[in-house]
């Protein structure tokens, strides 16, 4: 790597198996460190989640959302492999390839899908709206999108997988599967279900759309390695979002967290070199679920709108709050962090004062860990401690010295209260809108 005009440019020489994934609950800006690290990795792999979670990427004037396909996709001669752990609704996987080509990018000759992947179908977002809707239930505040019944097939060993899909023996799988739902829904008295031979003969054209590109990618990306060849891991959902360290219920229905990269790929642990934690310089989060540093004020109206904080799948409004120490301290934790990427810092360039939640108190004590309940999350007090803005523009500031006086010190103080070492921080959404500390972990790990 060599250092020009202010940024940090990758030379041919790199690098390490790397795991990015989110710190917080999500939308922390994944997709756009995966697209500018994955510039000189040789994949990059996605391990988890569905196409409920988007990872929007700026180049130049375009702008990509992408839901399924790893951000790697944008980078010529990268290969995007999508993982066993990810669950594929294959109409919009086909939606999004034909998306991506008609942009130019030679989807075809750069992405692979694991054919131990499970298949969502229709019938599984019907469920979803039955569950979310019940009314002695409390709503997670899912996006529908049925990647939670997904799973649950999963689980359940009652799932198709990709491999089940391309098979000829696909059909007496799905109608196995679809009586299950069938009676489901009469449960329910669910008057139009769907259409089962429908929903049958329409995936049965998606198997021939996507049979080319499924395989074996746990051998695949091993096979790389022992090659000599370069992974990087990515998340699609935060940290606290996984399915056994997030504010559970409200979480996702798969391991977001480092552990995840490994279950997802088939790819031993004793292979990853490094776990990158990406967390913005606040919090958002969407759907229901405690948040302890959320600003329920104009001023936290004020960070959605200049954060532009709104989902890029859903397009619904994300809640907004203030960094949380120790909610980053327990992710690194569960993740064992190397180094953090910051993003958005630009984000509260207005702002007079910033204030960052140091530590939680529940009833009156001051309380060291995360709360694995409900209950105790949302009886949080949050404590904060208030640092000065620094109110004048960090976009196209350039390296980190050169940050204002007053970001350089939110940045350490984040950084000293949370234990993990601020590697790079991102200050707008273009790809050379990204500062690496020099002399960092991360500048290590990635010239490795």
């Amino acid at each position: 790597m060599r250092y020009n005009q202010g940024f940090w440019c990758f030379e041919a020489e790199i690098m390490s198996n790397l795991i990015v994934l989110g710190a917080q609950w999500g939308d922390e800006g994944k997709g756009k460190i995966v697209d500018l690290l994955s510039e000189k990795f040789d994949a990059v792999a996605r391990y988890q989640g569905g196409h409920n979670a988007g990872h929007t990427v700026y180049i130049g004037e375009k702008k990509f959302v992408l839901k399924l396909i790893p951000s790697g996709i944008l980078r010529p001669g990268v290969l995007a492999v999508i993982g066993n752990g990810v669950v594929i609704d294959p109409a919009a996987l086909l939606d999004e390839i034909a998306m991506l080509e008609a942009a130019g990018v030679d989807v075809r000759s750069q992405l692979k899908i694991s054919n131990r992947a499970h298949v969502l179908f229709p019938f599984h977002r019907t469920i979803e709206k039955i569950s979310e809707a019940r009314a002695d239930r409390v709503p997670i505040g899912t996006t529908s999108r049925g990647i939670g019944p997904c799973y649950e097939d999963k689980i359940a060993r009652r799932g198709i997988r990709i491999a089940d899909l391309v098979d000829n023996n696909f059909e007496d799988l799905y109608r196995a599967l679809a009586g299950d739902k069938k009676l489901i829904a009469e449960a329910f008295e669910i008057s139009e279900p769907g259409n089962f031979d429908e929903i049958l003969a329409q995936y049965q054209r998606y198997a021939e759309q996507i049979k080319p590109l499924a395989t074996d990618t746990s051998h695949l990306l091993n096979q790389m390695i022992r090659g000599g060849k370069s992974i990087l891991f990515e998340g699609a959902q935060g940290t606290m979002l996984d399915i056994d360290f997030g504010t559970y219920p409200f979480v996702t229905s798969s391991s977001a967290a480092a552990g995840g990269a490994c279950t997802g790929t088939g790819v031993p642990p004793n292979k990853i070199d490094g776990i990158i934690g990406v967390s913005k310089a606040y919090i958002t989060r969407v759907g229901a679920g405690p948040f302890p540093s959320e600003d329920l004020t104009d001023v936290g109206e004020q960070i959605r709108r200049a954060g532009n904080e709104f989902g890029s799948v859903t397009g619904r409004p994300r809640r907004c709050g203030w960094f949380d120490v120790p909610l980053l301290r327990y992710t690194a934790e569960v993740n064992g962090f190397d180094s953090l990427i910051i993003t958005k810092l630009d984000v509260l360039d207005s702002l007079e004062k910033i204030p960052v939640c140091v530590a939680y108190e529940v009833a009156g004590e001051r309380i060291t860990h995360m709360p694995a309940s409900t209950r105790r999350m949302e009886a949080i007090k949050p404590v904060f401690e208030t640092l000065p803005g620094w109110q004048r523009s960090t976009q196209g500031v350039s390296c980190i010295n050169k940050l204002p006086k007053e970001a350089q010190q939110y940045l350490r103080f984040l950084e000293e209260r949370t234990g993990v070492e601020i590697g790079s921080v991102s200050n707008g959404p273009e790809r050379n809108e990204t500062m690496i500390v020099e002399g960092s972990r991360l500048e290590k790990l990635l010239n490795r």
